[in-house]
């Protein structure tokens, strides 16, 4: 498996390059979101890890202009800023997962782990998920509801694909962190509440038929209902 690691720090770039390498991983280094830019340009990487705040241009610009051009390679951010806000900036820009810095290595590699395993589930599977007039295409990223095209953030596709995957089936807020989130999300903040009212104006807002409903106390249930 290849790995990119975009880290300007060179003694923690060196540090994960080797800590990788040792656990079977080839890994390639840039320094700053430009040169993050070209690489992922010229080669295929099965995963990219990144700090936030490298030069050039940081690593929020970097993973948006990287899902622009329509590279959907896993991305672990890594970084120092931990606050909920800044989580939900790192998944709007379209990361997979968030790692706050200090971190424990062995708990890189299990989400290194956990994301790889998504990515061969998702190629392995039927490459389209159907329910109702939602349709999630899974090589192209694209959702549709009424053959209109509704443009999401990568973490909200990944709460809809957990939910079209789950439908008729009320799922807990600790089930959603396990399984959209991944391991040891902090599900004392709000952050689920938030991503499912920002999914629900896209996916529920201008349709009669509702797919997202509340279960109070209990989680969510993805299911049609006028």
């Amino acid at each position: 498996m290849k790995l990119l690691v975009v880290e300007d720090e060179v003694k923690t770039a060196n540090i994960l390059q080797k800590g990788l390498k040792e656990k079977g991983y080839e890994v390639q280094i840039a320094y700053d979101g430009e040169q993050a830019l070209k690489l992922t340009n010229s080669q295929i990487f099965d995963l990219i890890i990144t700090d936030i705040i490298i030069p050039k241009i940081s690593g929020l610009e970097f993973c948006q202009k990287l899902r622009e051009s329509r590279n959907f390679t896993p991305v672990i951010m890594l970084t120092a800023l931990g606050l909920t806000s800044d989580k939900i900036k790192g998944f709007d820009a379209g990361s997979d997962d968030y790692l706050v810095k200090p971190f424990d290595f062995d708990e890189l590699l299990a989400r290194i782990k956990v994301s790889m395993n998504r990515t061969r589930n998702i190629s392995g599977a039927n490459k389209e998920l159907v329910y109702s007039n939602v349709k999630l295409d899974l090589d192209s990223k694209e959702v549709r509801r009424d053959d209109k095209l509704i443009v999401l953030t990568a973490k909200e596709y990944a709460l809809l694909e957990f939910f079209m995957r789950n439908k008729h089936r009320v799922v807990s807020k600790e089930e959603i962190s396990e399984k959209v989130w991944d391991l040891n999300f902090d599900t004392g903040t709000n952050i689920i509440e938030v991503y499912v009212s920002y999914l629900r104006n896209k996916i529920d807002k201008d349709f009669p038929v509702k797919l997202i409903h509340t279960k109070k106390g209990i989680g969510y249930i993805f299911r049609e209902e006028p």
